[in-house]
């Protein structure tokens, strides 16, 4: 995946500096986010490599699947991408496009893993203080894991504050065992 990843920074250059300059990130985000769920398929992907379909073929079935998000650019980039066999990058491409976009609007996106569920004021005062700390918008996403026995796990980006139960008693066992 890391091959992958040199491959996209790139396009994903490229496509952010389109989106900057026309003040269109949101459009650009749909758009390779659509693409990147296409390239994920099995039934797509299985056609990058394979011998008997041409690239533009594959090109062409990944913009009739994406149908309006794509407009003249978009349909541009994924024939290049076929052109020069990066399909495979797409998705990628999509996630350094939203980190290249996650800066320019000074905004992160967080997850917030609970054991239980969080109520609305908790959610707020956990991405108030989250903005404070990181000094950017917080996008604040919540979700249950029950696995988690107690707690939470916060992951904003490279910082991760894991205050779960199971966590605990994971240090507690590797301490017991050594």
């Amino acid at each position: 995946m890391s091959e992958n990843a040199s491959i996209a920074r790139p396009y994903a250059q490229a496509v952010f500096e389109l989106a900057r300059d026309g003040m269109d990130y949101a459009r650009w985000s749909d758009a390779l986010h659509t693409l990147a769920k296409l390239a994920s398929e099995p039934q797509i992907s299985v056609l990058f490599t394979h011998p008997r379909v041409a690239r533009e073929e594959v090109a062409t079935i990944l913009i009739e699947g994406c149908g309006e998000v794509l407009d003249d650019a978009g349909r541009n980039l994924v024939r290049l991408l076929a052109r020069n066999r990066r399909l495979d990058a797409l998705v990628a491409i999509a996630e350094r496009y939203e980190l290249l976009r996650a800066d320019a609007e000074r905004t992160v996106q967080a997850k917030l893993e609970s054991a239980l569920p969080v109520s609305e004021d908790h959610q707020r005062r956990i991405s108030q203080a989250l903005e404070k700390r990181l000094g950017r918008r917080v996008e604040l996403t919540v979700n249950t894991d029950a696995t988690l026995i107690g707690g939470a796990v916060i992951r904003a980006g490279d910082l991760v504050i894991d205050g779960s139960v199971r966590a605990r008693l994971e240090k507690l066992a590797a301490a017991v065992s050594s």
